[in-house]
């Protein structure tokens, strides 16, 4: 064996056991007792599980007059750190550009940076029948989701487009994940609140209630039903959106979900905060309440949702949050998050008992490659598959905080926060990129990954 760890405790979504695991070349070749490799990996006292999955993330995003300030370099960097060993993010085709041009763009500038692998989701925008015949091609190259929007003007679909659209996806057996919010009642609110004066960040979440998350959700539910199309919601925040989820995977519907640990840890009391800094926590949408989370968490908990990832969109505070100080609507809306969701989801889920430590590796791991077209190379410990793994250190106590952890970004949501378990070391295709929390590896050295069509 080139590499062998031992003396862990290994967790998959299944089952917890002590085991060696072999690694040759790029893959995990065995798992057993008293392996032998020419590279030993102690992991006495700490668990191996598989590397995480985060299924949202937007690096160098241009939005709102500026760009998300990790790229794909530091991007995934902070990602390996924090014990992902595979993103997705996003394509837009933008200025004429066909998908597939689209697609080919977005890996240039990914590719020779990255740390880690990464795959990529495919934003549709219109229902033109170009764009709907390039969908076959799209999902060919290895991109297998496609983002629909419901809110943003330049990137959402009325109801007659979503219907074009889900029908189509599903006729290619591609999978649409949904941001789903009611943009009518968004614009019509931001509208109500500037005109009579009030422009600081504690209005962004009053443009965005929790009621009508629960209706774009259901809504989009119902088209999807009516297309026999599987679908994906993404950062479910609330529990009217919780509620319609769940009334449609009671009718045998083909709905799955995910949330975002802002929405299991943070409130909309954070826009209450002094001095404009509730504007690092302008996202869409925003957090809600402690009953919403404990919902959230309940979700997780028996399989309502299915997913936590972190929708990473970082912007600095300073110069770029700023960019809208006279007016809530011109926040760039994002927080960072791909560094500290595994950390977070073990001391808040697991530690909090909460979730269980096969629960916590499924949300973050196995469920993501199952649902995303990654698996079986991806979100197991399996002979055959790729050896991405975490020895991840349920002793180790680390203090939240900008300053230490490596997302490109001047602040911290969770600025702080004291978490018991952390990563300790983290191997990327059997290579080692993280060793005592800091990044060895070399941006680069992650490739994109051709994903399959989900099997849900």
């Amino acid at each position: 064996m080139d590499t062998v760890i031992k003396g862990s405790t290994i967790v998959t979504a299944a089952e917890t056991y002590q085991a060696d695991v072999g690694i040759v070349g790029e893959r995990i070749a065995a798992i057993g007792h008293d392996l032998r490799g020419e590279n030993i990996l102690d992991a006495t006292g700490k668990y191996l599980i598989p590397g995480a999955i985060d299924p949202h993330v937007h690096m160098q995003l241009p939005v709102a007059g500026t760009v998300s300030s990790d790229d794909f370099a530091t991007g995934t960097i902070a990602a390996a750190c924090g014990g992902t060993t595979t993103i997705v993010d996003f394509v837009e085709a933008k200025g004429g550009q066909s998908l597939l041009e689209a697609l080919a763009a977005r890996r240039a500038e990914a590719d020779d940076r990255v740390a880690i692998d990464y795959g990529l989701h495919m934003t549709l925008a219109n229902d033109d029948k170009e764009t709907l015949a390039e969908i076959p091609a799209v999902v060919d190259a290895g991109c297998t989701t496609f983002k629909l929007y419901m809110a943003y003007e330049g990137l959402r679909l009325r109801d007659e487009q979503l219907l074009r659209v889900l029908a189509a996806l599903g006729q290619h057996g591609a999978l649409p994940i949904v941001h789903a919010e009611n943009h009518a009642a968004i614009a019509y609110l931001v509208e109500r609140f500037r005109r009579q004066g009030h422009t600081e960040p504690r209005y962004h979440p009053l443009t965005r209630p929790a009621l009508m998350e629960g209706e774009a959700t259901g809504r989009v539910l119902a088209l999807a039903a009516l297309t026999a199309t599987p679908l994906y919601i993404v950062h479910v925040s609330c529990k009217e959106a919780l509620a319609v989820v769940e009334r449609a995977q009671t009718r045998g519907q083909a709905a799955y979900g995910e949330t975002c640990p802002q929405y299991l840890l943070l409130t909309a009391d954070e826009y209450d905060r002094p001095d404009f800094e509730g504007a690092k926590f302008v996202m869409s949408p925003p957090p809600r309440s402690a009953a919403d989370q404990e919902a959230l968490w309940n979700a997780l908990r028996y399989g309502v949702l299915q997913v936590v990832a972190t929708d990473h969109c970082p912007f600095f505070f300073v110069g770029q949050k700023e960019l809208g100080r006279h007016d809530f609507s011109r926040i760039p809306g994002g927080i960072p998050g791909v560094e500290t969701r595994l950390a977070l989801l073990y001391t808040f889920g697991v530690g909090a008992g909460r979730l269980s430590l096969q629960r916590w590796v499924e949300v973050c791991c196995t469920a993501p490659a199952r649902i995303f077209g990654l698996a079986p190379q991806k979100g197991s410990i399996a002979i055959g598959a790729d050896a991405d793994l975490v020895i991840f250190d349920p002793q180790r106590e680390v203090t939240l905080s900008y300053q230490t952890l490596h997302q490109h970004v001047d602040y911290c949501p969770y600025e702080g926060l004291r978490l018991r378990g952390y990563p300790d070391t983290v191997l990327s295709r059997g290579r080692v990129v993280v060793q005592k929390g800091e990044f060895v590896g070399q941006s680069g050295w992650g490739r994109f990954v051709a994903r399959k069509r989900p099997v849900l």
